[in-house]
């Protein structure tokens, strides 16, 4: 496949897709498109929940499971009134233990078992006697970490402390947990792929943990209001350039009743993160990086004794390393391993043996690795997803492990996403295109056949659809191809000019623009299409999924690039004889808050509008891990710092800005915005300002939808 073959289809697509609108065709509210909305769940593609037992595929339903085949048949193999009743002996719902089927999941390929559960207690129900065989009360849990293996738990609970539940025994590991020492959650503000902080070895008989002391870290003045006296909730937040806290790692073993720490040296200025074990449990392998995140070592720890065996391997750069994944050993051979590393330029996939030597690199080419799925071991071979074809379009691959031949298992057009089954032979393919709201396939990767589940209908075919397109122009180095979707009334008229919003994000670890249902879009922009307003979204350098260099063409200086992109997204809607540049607004949240102020002040001319959403003001107000690896420190990079901030620019406001926080933000700490309004005061410009009491960064529920309406308000009375 190629390139030009995806602008074939994007023509076809906007040429042939929409016919003449129907006067009978709905129109969207809110509570249709918002999340957080009354009627959105009716509103999503149908979708089938899915999951393995072995590679026997199984629904999941409210109330009960089974097997499906790959012609879609259903056979239930349990159903939650059985499994209730001989919890209880009783049909009383209100006695329930088991609530709900959907996170049903089978543990054991050759055991006819199923886990199911509630917050407090897991159960495993063999449906083929008919028998609950096994269960285990983990109380009141903060965090807990199951092994399928040992059928042992660990759990933090509200004390703070660790402990491991092996039926009825209950061992507490730790005795100084507290809001200063933490023990067993995710560290460094979850960067660096971190999403947990409890590890079990292969076995289930050892547990790594991380251990957080933040005693040193200063504290945000969070507050809840909602007390008739408003009480004090301070939240450790170490902003960039500032004292950070400290990681340790530690080992239990349930055998010995012992816990040692890795002796990895000094935890000041470090980073800890990726941690695999070996598939004998002997061996604990992590990432380690330094406090500037420009060299990174994968390091080998003995699991019985804490002692450091070996520096497998080491990356250095001048600007940064930022590893988010960790090694994977391969099923057939616990001697190797895969690692991913965009040391070439892209994210690609190497394989090196437990003594640190690459022995070949797997995967290469102007391309990324999204994700690795697993490993088929007949074929001896990785299942991964990769943006091969084109950056816009994510498809599912294998590669072999000794020849490095790269096999195509999926080939439609779009966005692909694939759960493989525990032995790499089947995989549940999940892919929509700019068309196609949902399809899933069942994949038999030995037999390179695919069984058709679902096709969903799409769910918006009664209401009135804006035009979705996608194209690309030109990035401000005059070299770099940028991708952009459109958004345009269902009733667009080429000879009208009309009032058009740029939505903007642009920062790292995100994109907005892909070959997916809409090409991407957010309901947001339909709900102002069906207002008459054209969106324009373009993903400038610095997003993701495009190789190193495009990512950090930013470094030291975020928002400066992205601005000059974003610029030249401004320039192709100035060609554009139905777009109105009297009437341009810009909206974004988070990174894109701070887009959309240094874009309302650094061309004010420009934009008449903006709404900014937990906006970014100045980068020493902001979290130490994310700031200072695109920013350094505010001592290391003091230029960088004062170009970046907007304070400086309150003066240059013109247009009219809304400014949205949520009270508690814990991300974007409110710092910022108010500090802007602050310099707004002394330089006498006028923001608008909105604040949602006791939300934290992202309106949650029904709060969304008031939010959104409140943007369309402020663009309806001040753009329109």
């Amino acid at each position: 496949m190629k390139t030009n073959h995806f602008f074939t289809f994007l023509l076809l697509y906007l040429f042939t897709f929409y016919g003449p609108m129907s006067a009978q065709q709905k129109l969207f509210t809110l509570e249709d498109l918002n999340f957080g909305g009354t009627n959105y769940r009716k509103m999503l593609p149908k979708n089938l929940w899915l999951t393995w037992w072995g590679d026997q595929l199984m629904y999941q339903d409210a109330e009960e499971g089974g097997t499906i085949d790959s012609k879609g048949f259903r056979k239930p193999v349990f159903n939650l009134d059985a499994v209730n009743f001989l919890m209880t002996a009783s049909q009383d719902a209100d006695k329930r233990v088991v609530h709900s089927a959907m996170n049903a999941s089978y543990p054991y390929p050759d055991q006819p078992l199923v886990l199911l559960g509630n917050q407090k207690q897991r159960i495993l129900y063999n449906f083929k006697t008919e028998k609950v065989e096994w269960t285990q009360d983990i109380g009141e849990a903060t965090v807990a970490k199951w092994s399928p293996k040992s059928r042992i738990f660990a759990i933090k609970k509200a004390d703070h402390q660790l402990y491991v539940l092996d039926g009825d025994q209950e061992t507490r590991l730790t005795t100084d947990g507290s809001r200063e020492i933490v023990y067993g959650e995710a560290v460094h503000r979850n960067e660096f792929g971190i999403s947990e902080g409890l590890f079990w070895s292969p076995d289930g008989r050892q547990l790594a943990f991380y251990r957080m002391a933040q005693s040193m870290v200063t504290d945000y003045p969070q507050v809840d209001l909602f007390p008739r006296v408003a009480t004090h909730e301070p939240d450790k937040y170490p902003m960039a350039g500032m004292t950070s806290h400290k990681v340790t790692v530690g080992v239990y073993d349930t055998r010995t009743r012992q816990t040692v720490y890795l002796q990895a040296g000094d935890p000041t200025d470090r980073y800890f993160t990726n941690i695999a074990w070996s598939p004998d449990g002997a061996t604990v392998y992590m990432f380690e990086l330094n406090r500037a995140q420009n060299d990174c070592r994968l390091v080998s720890y003995d699991a019985a004794t804490g002692r450091k065996t070996a520096e497998l391997y080491r990356e250095t750069s001048d600007k940064y390393i930022e590893p988010l994944n960790p090694i994977q050993f391969l099923p057939w051979d616990a001697g190797k391993f895969i690692m991913q590393s965009q040391k070439d330029g892209y994210n690609h996939l190497y394989l090196l043996d437990t003594n640190g030597r690459q022995l070949r690199q797997l995967t290469s080419g102007p391309w990324v690795v999204l994700s690795v799925l697993g490993f088929n071991s007949k074929q001896k071979t990785v299942i991964f997803e990769a943006n091969k074809y084109h950056p816009l379009h994510r498809q599912l691959y294998s590669v072999s492990v000794d020849k490095g031949k790269i096999t195509p298992l999926t080939t439609a057009d779009g966005q692909h996403h694939g759960s493989l089954s525990p032995s790499g032979n089947m995989v549940i393919d999940r892919h929509s295109a700019p068309t196609q709201p949902r399809n899933i396939d069942l994949v038999d990767i030995n037999r390179h056949k695919a069984s058709r589940l679902l096709t969903a209908d799409d769910p918006w075919k009664d209401y009135q659809q804006p035009l979705f397109e996608c194209g690309s122009i030109k990035a401000a180095d005059g070299t770099t191809d940028l991708y952009y979707r459109m958004v345009k009334p269902a009733d667009f008229d080429p000879a009208k000019k009309y009032p058009t919003v740029v939505y903007v994000y642009g920062g790292p670890h995100a994109h907005n623009v892909e070959a997916s249902w809409h090409w991407g879009s957010r309901s947001w922009e339909t709900y102002m299409a069906q207002k008459g307003y054209i969106l324009f979204i373009l993903d400038n350098r610095g997003s993701q999924y495009r190789g190193r260099d495009f990512e950090q063409a930013t470094f030291h200086q975020l928002g400066q690039i992205e601005m000059q992109d974003q610029m030249k997204g401004v320039d192709y809607l100035r060609s554009l004889p139905y777009v109105d540049m009297e009437r341009l607004g810009v909206h974004g949240w988070s990174f894109g808050g701070f887009m959309t102020i240094s874009l309302m002040t650094n061309h004010p001319d420009v934009f008449k509008v903006g709404v900014a959403g937990g906006p970014v003001i100045d980068w020493k107000w902001y979290e130490v891990m994310y700031g200072e690896r695109y920013m350094g420190t505010p001592e290391s990079n003091p230029e960088g710092y004062a170009k970046t901030s907007l304070i400086a620019k309150a003066k240059d406001l013109k247009g009219r800005l809304q400014i949205i926080t949520g009270y508690n933000d814990n991300t974007v700490v409110p710092q910022h915005c108010l500090s802007f309004l602050d310099a707004c005061v002394k330089a006498g410009t006028q923001p608008d300002f909105f604040a949602y009491p006791g939300e934290e960064h992202n309106m949650r529920g029904h709060a969304s939808v008031h939010l959104h309406e409140r943007i369309t308000r402020y663009f309806e009375d001040f753009l329109k």
